[in-house]
C-alpha cells in the first residue's frame, strides 16, 4: 500500500488508494522532447509508448466518471442541506460586496465620493447665499420698489372696484353666456 497516492474512484472497493496502473505514470517528463518521439525509436518503444497512452487516456476518461460522480454527489449533499443555487449565489454575491468594501480602492473612492458631496454642498450653500444677498438687494433698490408701489397701487384700485360694486376690467363680462352648441350640426 502507497501512502503517497489514494484511488478516488468511487465505485472501487479499495477507496483512498492508488491503482498499481497509476503509480506507474512518471513524473518526470524533461528527457520528453517538444517535436513527439525521437527519431531512434525502435518497433517495440513505439509499442510501449502506444501501450502507455491507451492506458492514460482510459485513466482520464476514468477521472472523468469520478469527477462527474462527485460532482453529482455534492449537489445531492447540498440539496438536502437546503443549499440553493440561488441561495449560493446570494451568499456569493453577499461576500463578494463586503471584500469589496473592504478593498483599499473602495475606501478610497467612497472618502473621495464623501468629499467632493461635501464641497459640492459648500459650494451650492454659497451660491444659495449670493442669489439670497441678490435678491434682496435687488428687493431694496428704486426700481423694485418703483414696480412694487405700482402693483400695489393697481391692486388697492381693483379691491376698491369690487367694493363699490363696479365690475373688474380683468374678469369677463357677466352678462356674457357660453355659446351653446348648434344641435343641428351634428
Amino acid at each position: 500500500m502507497d501512502p503517497a497516492g489514494q484511488d478516488i474512484n468511487l465505485n472501487s472497493p479499495n477507496k483512498g488508494l492508488l491503482t498499481d496502473t497509476m503509480t506507474d505514470v512518471p513524473v518526470d517528463m524533461a528527457g520528453s522532447t517538444a517535436s513527439g518521439a525521437g527519431p531512434a525509436l525502435t518497433e517495440a518503444e513505439t509499442e510501449d509508448l502506444k501501450n502507455e497512452l491507451c492506458k492514460v487516456e482510459e485513466e482520464i476518461c476514468t477521472l472523468r466518471q469520478v469527477l462527474a460522480a462527485k460532482e453529482k454527489h455534492a449537489l445531492e449533499l447540498k440539496r438536502k442541506l437546503g443549499q440553493t443555487p440561488l441561495n449560493e449565489l446570494r451568499q456569493n454575491l453577499s461576500r463578494s460586496w463586503q471584500e469589496v468594501q473592504m478593498s483599499n480602492a473602495y475606501k478610497k473612492t467612497q472618502e473621495t465620493l464623501s468629499q467632493a458631496g461635501q464641497k459640492t454642498s459648500a459650494a451650492l450653500s454659497t451660491v444659495g447665499t449670493a442669489i439670497s444677498r441678490r435678491l434682496g438687494d435687488m428687493r431694496n433698490s428704486t426700481t423694485f420698489k418703483s414696480f412694487e408701489d405700482r402693483v400695489g397701487s393697481l391692486k388697492s384700485k381693483v379691491v376698491g372696484e369690487r367694493e363699490n360694486g363696479t365690475e373688474d376690467p380683468l374678469s369677463p363680462p357677466a352678462t356674457a353666456t357660453k355659446p351653446q352648441p348648434d344641435s343641428a350640426a351634428f
